[in-house]
């Protein structure tokens, strides 16, 4: 189920604004499409009759409260999303509400952490082994 969709490269043709768009709309469910429009760039015919939400040069980014790490292992690996949630809990000291969604895919796997936690947490974690496999974890 897709929520948004954020169009940042527009496509040529309509028919693929519309298809892309329908990615939102499947059968008892919606969402949003978003169309980020850069100061120079001209709108195809197409897209018309949507509001606006300008941003000034001195607009603020807010930090995240989350950051997204990338860990080197995953279901080849025999890792399962309890391995990695004990190797940030048991060895990372997090608590339960720092630690976020754990996406466990077959050679990697990604994890949601505090951001407030991340310094700590990062350099407790790094090249610890997880079912026998040494794991490199990065911040995306």
């Amino acid at each position: 189920e897709i929520k948004f969709i954020i169009h940042y490269h527009l496509p040529i043709r309509e028919e693929e604004f519309t298809h892309r768009n329908g990615r939102t709309a499947r059968m008892h469910s919606d969402g949003t499409a978003y169309v980020l429009h850069w100061k120079d760039e001209e709108l195809p015919d197409f897209i018309y009759g949507l509001p606006e939400e300008k941003l000034t040069e001195n607009h603020k980014i807010t930090k995240s409260v989350w950051t997204t790490l990338f860990i080197s292992g995953g279901r080849k690996d025999k890792i399962s999303k309890g391995d990695i949630a004990g190797l940030f809990f048991k060895i990372g000291k997090l608590k339960k509400d720092q630690l976020g969604i754990i996406e466990l895919k077959s050679d990697c796997a990604f994890v949601a952490v505090s951001t407030s936690a991340l310094n700590s947490v990062l350099q407790k974690v790094d090249n610890q082994r997880v079912k026998k496999k040494k794991v490199r974890i990065y911040t995306i």
